[in-house]
């Protein structure tokens, strides 16, 4: 009897030393860091991974993300220093620098993120509201964007954050503004493609017309030149003629008198009225162009 009662009295020590065991150990994964709490007061820090202990039933323990947090803002209208109207959509990412802060200060990551949503957007406001539309969009985002780190950076460290970049997602004109600005450019730009063709066009006809005053100047140069060779054909056509005919003028008579009668027996175009004597037909009686042809009278 006493045996089972030693058993017994083993067992329940074996169970009281497995619970106080299982209650006081816990464990701190590689992405998490603990707070441990002692009647709702913080007592240590853990970030180190593995197993750790706190005392049962008086001790709870508080995990944090250890990780990089996303703090996506809600898109605010900015006016900027040149007085344009913005819609700027912009981003952080944080991590969770000290737990005991954090505990003390936000509690939860959703306290993180509304408490820090209004700093950024603030911050936003303060830096975009000194810069020009063209710095935000084209010459200057990165540099604004590390100002407005900057600017949130102090004020996160009091809520035992660390933030490890802020970026400007998206910054666009409302959409009036945008069709506005769509229909200026749209103008802008048909201005210049009729200047353009303007130019071309002006272009055009400057090349056309010295074309057309080259082609004009060939043309004449070659039509002068023609005329040159052709007269100068002509007359050493007619030297030759000339000097072939003045060697037999009986030759040169016959020969224009055949000219001449190709020249007025063209087919169904002759209509000549000549006396049957002429000269004209003086080679029709006499080959030799001498004999006059008969007249008829006794």
């Amino acid at each position: 009897m006493k045996g089972g009662i030693l058993s017994g009295i083993a067992l329940v020590v074996l169970a009281a030393v497995v619970i106080l065991g299982y209650s006081s150990a816990f464990i701190v994964h590689q992405t998490q860091q603990a707070l441990v709490l002692r009647l709702g007061e913080p007592v240590r820090v853990i970030q180190q991974p593995g197993l750790a202990f706190k005392m049962p039933f008086v001790d709870s323990v508080t995990f944090f993300d250890n990780r990089v947090l996303d703090l996506d803002a809600q898109p605010q209208e900015v006016i900027a220093s040149d007085q344009k109207r913005l819609v700027v959509d912009a981003f952080a990412r944080y991590r969770i620098s000290n737990a005991l802060r954090f505990f003390q200060t936000v509690g939860t990551v959703q306290g993180a993120n509304s408490r820090l949503s209004v700093l950024l957007n603030s911050a936003v406001r303060r830096v975009l509201g000194e810069a020009t539309f063209m710095q935000l969009v084209r010459d200057d985002r990165a540099g604004l964007m590390s100002r407005i780190r900057q600017q949130v950076t102090p004020e996160a460290q009091n809520l035992g954050v660390e933030i490890v970049d802020v970026r400007i997602r998206r910054a666009d004109l409302p959409d009036a503004n945008s069709q506005a600005v769509f229909e200026r450019m749209k103008t802008e730009r048909q201005r210049e493609a009729n200047e353009i063709r303007a130019q071309g066009r002006e272009q055009s006809q400057r090349i056309t017309a010295r074309a057309d005053r080259d082609v004009t100047v060939l043309i004449g140069e070659a039509n002068a030149k023609g005329e040159q060779v052709r007269g100068e054909g002509d007359a050493e056509r007619n030297r030759i003629f000339a000097e072939a005919f003045g060697r037999d003028l009986d030759f040169f008579a016959f020969y224009r008198s055949m000219q001449a009668y190709e020249a007025g027996f063209k087919p169904g175009e002759t209509r000549m009225i000549l006396a049957p004597d002429s000269a004209f037909f003086r080679y029709f009686g006499d080959p030799g162009g001498n004999r006059k042809p008969e007249t008829g009278k006794p």
